[in-house]
């Protein structure tokens, strides 16, 4: 972590882009507002993008805005992301659920500086400093043809890696802590002493949230303690027991050993990431969920969409148009 730090304040004072990689929960947005503030634009917006929750048209509205007209329901002008952002810094998280299509459009912001609106023939000039992030490998996205390569190498000028809380244990008796101290305040209450066995489940629970994941456990025992002290019954189970796991054959990444257990898990981070002010949480998750089935099934099928419907027990037509949204192709 001394060196995600340093390069940080190093990467700060410059322009360059930046792509932060790390599992979910890591504190990727936090690393990227951290590069903002402690740059010269800390003055100007911040502005942040889920590339992941949106299609592919909306997310292409949602960054460069559109006209009136340009689609169904476009019933105004709309002021995009990028726009919103000018002089400052735009955050785009989840990069690469990005399709081909849209990643064409953001290399030309990335060379040109400009851009249009949806529906638009006039070229706008932007001055704002893009920082990606991935919780994926990109380079192996970048192998399997999901993500364009001279995007990548535009994108990847100062990557910064954040590991796993799993790989810096000794790092989560100081977040404890701090997220202590902050929820004790905001629920005016006095949870200061850590009680015996505690910390000891803390530093072996393997974290497949990280530190998102820690802070929410912070919060509940807060909430829910009686007395002054974080004991051991405050913990979920899967922390006091220290629920065993296995070992993802392809990425070599712990994981819950059974099927039911993985769900409750990507269940679980999903609604860790989405956070308290998410008013779309179901259709964030299951869109992640159904996205990545159709994707895997598609390719399992060599691209054939009749056959990867007929697997999917779905209608061709309406899975198509589920392929577009996803930008998972034509």
């Amino acid at each position: 972590m001394r060196e995600v730090y340093r390069v940080t304040r190093r990467v700060a004072v410059s322009n360059a882009s930046v792509l932060i990689l790390g599992e979910t929960g890591v504190g990727k947005e936090l690393v990227a507002g951290a590069v903002h503030n402690l740059s010269h634009r800390s003055g100007r917006p911040f502005v942040r993008v889920n590339c992941g929750a949106l299609s592919e048209s909306l997310l292409e509205s949602e960054l460069f805005g559109h006209v009136r007209g340009a689609f169904t329901g476009a019933v105004s002008n709309r002021t995009g992301r990028f726009e919103a952002a000018q002089g400052g810094t735009i955050f785009l998280d989840e990069i690469n659920s990005t399709s081909l299509t849209l990643q064409v459009k953001l290399l030309r912001v990335l060379q040109e500086k400009e851009f249009e609106r949806v529906g638009d023939t006039n070229t706008l000039r932007t001055d704002v400093r893009i920082i990606a992030a991935s919780n994926r490998d990109l380079m192996g996205e970048v192998r399997a043809g999901r993500f364009r390569e001279d995007l990548y190498w535009r994108l990847n000028v100062v990557p910064i890696e954040i590991p796993p809380l799993r790989k810096r244990r000794d790092d989560i008796p100081s977040l404890v802590s701090h997220f202590l101290d902050y929820y004790n305040e905001l629920n005016d209450r006095y949870v200061v002493h850590i009680g015996p066995g505690t910390m000891e489940a803390l530093r072996n629970y393997h974290w497949p949230g990280n530190v998102r994941e820690l802070q929410n456990y912070v919060e509940r025992a807060v909430v829910m303690a009686e007395t002054d002290e974080l004991v051991h019954e405050l913990l979920p189970r899967c922390v006091t027991e220290n629920q065993p796991i296995s070992t993802d054959p392809m990425t070599g990444e712990s994981q819950p050993r059974d099927f039911q257990a993985l769900t409750k898990s990507v269940v679980t981070s999903g609604i860790l990431e989405a956070g308290d002010s998410s008013q779309e949480l179901h259709r964030n998750v299951v869109d992640h969920v159904e996205r990545e089935l159709i994707a895997q099934v598609l390719e399992a099928c060599g691209g054939v969409q009749t056959k990867a419907a007929t697997r999917l027990g779905m209608n061709r037509n309406t899975l198509h148009k589920k392929i577009k949204d996803y930008g998972l192709g034509d």
